[in-house]
């Protein structure tokens, strides 16, 4: 059976749920900034215990990828990004479950084949276009001093 593809596409768009943009949208937004007030409130109790700005600033970072990574292990981090969305994705938690997820799924493979060398496969990238946009930015600044 030959099918064009203005049909396949009036077939699939009749088919597919429409999506809750503003509801996922919302939730997305009250999901981030509720990780956003989580980091706020421990950067204020390390404030509060006595760390310098920086400092505290180094231990909420630490504070909130060990949450993340815990979360994550939990099965709890998943549970909260169905409903979060991409206001799970905030930087530091988001690339913490990143990391983590991959690893979990492939423990079952050991240490080294499984864990270690899968846990990158989706943060990966992320490090390595990284890396290489902040090299590329850095040799341009050097340049046009």
């Amino acid at each position: 059976m030959e099918i064009s593809p203005e049909e396949y596409r009036d077939y699939v768009s009749g088919r597919a749920r429409k999506s809750p943009i503003v509801r996922d949208t919302a939730l997305a937004f009250v999901a981030g900034g509720l990780i956003c007030v989580l980091g706020q409130g421990i950067h204020n109790a390390w404030a509060r215990a006595g760390l310098g700005e920086q400092d505290a600033s180094l231990a909420t970072s630490c504070v909130l990828i060990a949450l993340s990574a815990l979360l994550t292990g939990l099965n709890l981090y998943n549970k909260l990004a169905r409903y979060g969305g991409a206001g799970t994705l905030v930087p530091i938690t988001g690339f913490a479950n990143a990391v983590v997820s991959p690893a979990m799924d492939f423990k079952s493979e050991g240490m080294i084949t499984g864990m270690a060398a899968k846990m990158f496969t989706v943060a990966g990238p992320v490090i390595v276009y990284g890396t290489l946009a902040g090299v590329v930015y850095g040799v341009i600044l050097m340049l046009l001093r």
